[in-house]
């Protein structure tokens, strides 16, 4: 055991016990949080390597999440039924093994087959982690501090993805951005092998499988049928059509099991509450504009203007340093404004980003003029996730609480990866070759932000309380 630690058998956690379990977990959820934005800038380089283009390279980005957020809610069932620590332990196993496959991948396709492990990793090892730091902090102020930790180390590991990124990549190379987690991953397992419980004697209950599989089958097949139909000789029309088909099928199936289900993945009662349905809606479409405004500051960024992948990820610091900005304002902000203004705000402020790089890209701006477009995405992107996660868990109840903020985290997760695939596979497609693929993309993700200003204004919601000042 560790010195000063005592193992706490039974009753309360130690608070040295405690606070280290919280450290590893939070190196946990910073390497996870890391590993959704890291690949932004090496995207290029993996490219040359394996001769792949920017629609197939959405599959890098889009693998991960998808997996994450299609599985993440069984991920939460399997460690209620057969335990945390053993679903942690398996989780961060995975998303070990998966790190060094993608980082030693001698082709493309199994570069691909490890981000979707990876992302099955994330999916089981996070909600676990969640509900440990829970279980080992009791409610109240403690609880409260340790949640905050937690959240602002997700917030810094997406930040710092995009810095590390360019200097990985530009010092030891592509493959360094997944090897580099591998020891950290070593750290986290022996921490939890030693200071995490045993698990105690857990309930069977069943599992919904079925739903799980269709939830991460519909949007995989759904982003190869776009991905393959913007080939220009149009021999993967068949393929295409077939994907396309089956990924409305596959949809249509989930909703009958979960109307079968004894204990459904997604209760069907949670669609009958007309503003969290709008704002999932809503939450899915401004995520999917988010995701793709970061693909497209890296292919401009490299591609268009020739920088390397440390200038790259240099140039993106104002983006990173607005996000922090912009979390330390948006709980007090929301409290003010209230949910759907938040919204609004936040739709608003990344559509105004995506006319800016598209006019940056028809006058062959230099980098600079990609900062407007970065700091109006980082208040798009806090601004406006923090309303929507506000209206979609407002009035739930105790039984739908947990469910309710996976739906909000899935939804998230699945529209960002859906939307990179649909507006930056149409945009960069051999069919569209005669058009500007940045001006292309950009008025797609405008068009769905529409949509998504439309589903938050219908959204009514009481306003949120105002955040107190920490003396």
């Amino acid at each position: 055991m560790f010195p000063g630690i005592s193992p706490s058998r039974g009753g309360t956690p130690s608070p040295v016990r405690a606070w280290s379990v919280l450290c590893c977990m939070a190196m946990l959820q910073f390497l996870i949080a890391v590993d959704v934005t890291v690949v932004n800038i090496a995207l290029p380089s993996i490219g040359d390597e394996f001769g792949a283009d920017g629609r197939h390279l959405t599959w890098v980005v889009v693998g991960y999440t998808i997996t994450g957020g299609g599985l993440l809610m069984l991920g939460g069932r399997l460690g209620d039924v057969l335990g945390r620590r053993r679903v942690l332990l398996f989780g961060t196993v995975l998303f070990g093994a998966a790190s060094l496959l993608a980082g030693l991948a001698p082709s493309f396709p199994l570069l691909v087959a490890a981000r979707l492990l990876q992302g099955a990793g994330e999916a089981l090892a996070l909600p676990a982690a969640m509900a440990v730091i829970v279980l080992m902090f009791p409610e109240g102020p403690r609880r409260s501090r340790a949640l905050s930790v937690w959240a602002a180390v997700a917030s810094c590991g997406l930040v710092l993805g995009f810095v590390l990124s360019g200097v990985i990549t530009e010092l030891f190379g592509w493959r360094w951005i997944f090897l580099v987690s591998v020891p950290f991953v070593l750290v986290v397992l022996c921490a939890v092998a030693f200071l995490v419980p045993a698990d105690p004697p857990v309930a069977r209950t069943a599992l919904d499988l079925p739903g799980s599989l269709l939830l991460t089958t519909a949007p995989l097949l759904f982003c190869y049928g776009v991905v393959e139909a913007g080939e220009a000789d149009g021999a993967a029309g068949w393929p295409s059509a077939a994907a396309l088909a089956g990924a409305v099928l596959a949809a249509a199936l989930f909703i009958a099991v979960e109307r079968r289900a004894v204990d459904p993945l997604v209760p069907l009662r949670l669609l009958r509450n007309r503003p969290r349905v709008l704002a999932n809606l809503a939450t899915a479409l401004l995520s999917a504009a988010l995701s793709t405004s970061f693909l497209l500051f890296t292919y401009y960024l490299q591609d268009r203007l020739g920088l390397s992948p440390l200038y790259a990820g240099v140039t993106m610091l104002p983006l990173a340093v607005a996000l922090l900005a912009a979390s330390s304002a948006a709980p007090r902000l929301l409290g003010r404004w209230g949910a759907r203004t938040c919204a609004l705000v936040g739709a608003w402020c990344t559509a105004l980003a995506m006319a800016a790089l598209a006019l940056a890209a028809r006058i062959d701006a230099g980098a600079a003029a990609m900062v407007p477009a970065m700091l109006l995405v980082a208040a798009g992107m806090v601004f406006g996730l923090v309303g929507l996660q506000y209206a979609a868990v407002t009035g739930v109840t105790e039984e739908d609480a947990g469910i309710a903020s996976g739906v909000q985290r899935a939804a998230d997760q699945l529209g960002g990866s859906t939307g990179i695939t649909l507006y930056v596979g149409i945009g960069f497609a051999p069919a569209a070759s005669g058009a500007d693929p940045f001006l292309t993309s950009a008025l797609l993700a405008i068009a769905g932000l529409a949509a998504a200003g439309a589903a938050a204004w219908r959204i009514s919601v009481p306003a949120a309380p105002p955040r107190e000042s920490v003396g």
